[in-house]
């Protein structure tokens, strides 16, 4: 043994490297006599199996209680049978069903005023044109146009009972809580613009159908000419709608843009027409004209339709 080495827990002497003095693996002892182990104590205790608890189903809710103001709040989740409407029309899936069943009132009322519209303009225009340049007897047709327009004026009325029955359960067709805010009365000032801009473009398309109708030769025909005033009281009319929504506007109503926006709409789809038409006859006038009309409807749509977001006091 070296000096300073001390002996081994049994009476050994370590190893001198790591194979022993010898040059082999060293032999160690089990720290505990053979056939003897150690007694490991078990922290915890063995683990014994819950009790079965007894299955209690689960009490439901009772029925939520809306107050009245609530009512009309909840959206109504469309079922199969009520998912188009007139006319194979959807519906927005977000309405109540106070405002779904006023809705499809008003597309059932469109029909009759439209068939009205559609039959009495010509009639009461052509039979007068007729009994004028022809014979009394296109006084007679001219009776009967006036009574089928009567029967879409009055078709016309009872919508407008509806639309205002609607607006009384629609948040756009209120003043809207942002009113206050710059934002909102900016984009409503934007939209009113915007929507006396549609009215002199319906004016506008208007007159030109009835300066085109003297070459188009519907002065000179009772049937054209019935046909010309019935083609020109569509923008007029466009022209009456768009300016009753500017008042809405400038008490920044969202409804009055959305208005707005839907009639934009129409002239798009027309300019889209004349535009195709230009194009297809190699006209340079129509073409340009169109494109440029197609241009100023789509840029206003989308303006309207972000003006009507900020008027809600939306971000955009």
């Amino acid at each position: 043994m070296y000096p300073g080495q001390q002996p081994g827990p049994y009476g050994q002497q370590p190893p001198a490297g790591p194979y022993g003095p010898h040059g082999q693996p060293p032999q160690y002892q089990q720290p505990y006599p053979p056939g003897q182990q150690p007694q490991y104590q078990q922290p915890y205790p063995p683990h014994q199996p819950y009790p079965q608890q007894q299955y209690q189903p689960q009490q439901p809710y009772p029925p939520q209680q809306l107050y009245p103001s609530q009512q009309h709040a909840q959206p109504h989740a469309p079922s199969h049978d009520q998912e188009a409407g007139e006319g194979g029309m959807r519906l927005d899936p977000n309405l109540t069903p106070a405002q779904r069943e006023l809705a499809q009132k008003i597309q059932e009322k469109s029909k009759p005023m439209a068939y009205g519209m559609v039959l009495g303009l010509p009639l009461t225009f052509g039979g007068v044109h007729y009994g004028i340049t022809q014979k009394p007897f296109g006084f007679a047709a001219a009776l009967v146009g006036l009574g089928l327009l009567a029967f879409g004026v009055y078709s016309l009325l009872q919508m407008q009972g509806l639309k205002r029955q609607l607006r009384l359960i629609t948040a756009d067709a209120w003043r809207s809580p942002a009113a206050h805010l710059p934002g909102a009365r900016k984009a409503a000032t934007q939209a009113a613009y915007l929507t006396g801009l549609l009215v002199l473009l319906s004016l506008a398309v208007t007159g030109y159908l009835l300066y085109r109708g003297a070459a188009w030769g519907a002065y000179g025909n009772s049937f054209g000419f019935g046909a010309l005033m019935t083609a020109a009281a569509l923008p007029f009319g466009m022209a009456l709608a768009a300016a009753t929504t500017i008042p809405q506007l400038l008490q920044v109503i969202p409804a009055g843009a959305k208005v707005g926006r839907s009639l934009y709409s129409i002239l798009f789809v027309l300019a889209t027409t004349v535009t195709g038409e230009g194009i297809k006859g190699h006209a340079v006038g129509p073409a340009v004209g169109g494109g440029a009309a197609v241009l100023v409807c789509w840029g206003a749509m989308t303006l309207l339709g972000k003006a009507a977001k900020r008027m809600r006091g939306e971000r955009v």
